[in-house]
């Protein structure tokens, strides 16, 4: 059995922060679950790209409002709490925060907690 909470790691290698957005990243890889579970936050005003090439990310929105864009298909979903979306084609998409938005979200493969995003939004594959 594991259990966590986010005040305990806040300030860990598992409390990773970027230029607007913080991931506090409850369960990894190394947990052995096969997959990870993370709260991630965006601040109001921040617009992110993101393209999860080699992973499942779903996502849902508990606080905060935003809009979701398909940037293959051009498609914008109004997000708001209770929102829920998954990234289940590997899509290539943008997050822009109107206000400060907390999910939940879960990657299947797990991320280790040390990945980076490269220059497209990604992830490398597991074990790269």
């Amino acid at each position: 059995m594991i259990v966590r909470t986010t005040e305990e790691i806040t300030g860990t290698e598992r409390d990773v922060a970027d230029s607007g957005w913080r991931s506090k990243r409850i369960i990894l890889a190394d947990d052995g679950v096969g997959f990870s579970f993370h709260e991630t936050t965006i601040e109001p005003g921040s617009v992110h790209e993101f393209h999860y090439k080699h992973h499942v990310e779903a996502v849902w929105l508990i606080e905060g409002r935003g809009v979701l864009t398909n940037l293959e298909t051009g498609e914008e979903h109004p997000l708001g709490p209770g929102s829920m979306y998954l990234l289940d084609g590997h899509e290539r998409h943008r997050l822009a925060s109107d206000e400060r938005m907390r999910m939940l979200c879960v990657f299947n493969p797990p991320v280790t907690g040390r990945e980076v995003h490269d220059e497209s939004g990604a992830y490398a594959a597991a074990g790269s």
